[in-house]
């Protein structure tokens, strides 16, 4: 729970909301002050020309995952989706499709998967948030992907339904 009002910051305390329960509530305002949270994007990144996955490795971990980043005021999730792409891979996206979402709990974050269409690979120019970058098959991403992580969750789930 939050501590303090994000308007006044008057120390919060837990009230009875009906049909909601416990819920931060300011005296001071008179308000209640319903938690906030981060939302970001994830992406399979798709080459059409050879349809590989992108992963990618990030801030010195081995772990291959998907591209992600955090959704700026003001940007939709599709405008997010397709700006994290071209910052990260200098790719340009020709579709986009929502998978799923899924409450992270540890960044308290939402995350909202994409699938991206990508023409090829031949505009790919990884920026300094990448610190390497693998091309694999539908079924070589789903061995290699961090396993048992949202990203691999999201994964899996996309194939699974691409699969039917």
């Amino acid at each position: 729970m939050q501590k303090h009002c994000q308007e006044c910051g008057t120390i919060l305390i837990a009230k009875e909301l009906e049909n909601e329960g416990q819920i931060p509530f300011c005296e001071s305002c008179d308000q209640f002050r319903f938690p906030g949270f981060n939302t970001a994007v994830s992406l399979i990144v798709v080459n059409q020309s050879n349809d590989k996955i992108l992963l990618i490795q990030q801030y010195g971990r081995p772990r291959k995952i998907l591209v992600a980043g955090y959704v700026g005021k003001g940007e939709n999730l599709e405008e997010t989706a397709l700006r994290e792409l071209k910052e990260e891979t200098g790719l340009t996206g020709l579709s986009i499709s929502f998978n799923k979402s899924q409450f992270f709990e540890p960044s308290n974050t939402l995350m909202c998967n994409f699938t991206v269409f990508v023409k090829d690979d031949s505009d790919f120019k990884a920026n300094h948030e990448i610190d390497a970058y693998y091309w694999y098959s539908p079924e070589e991403a789903r061995q290699n992907i961090f396993p048992n992580s949202l990203a691999a969750a999201f994964l899996n789930h996309y194939l699974d339904q691409k699969k039917s």
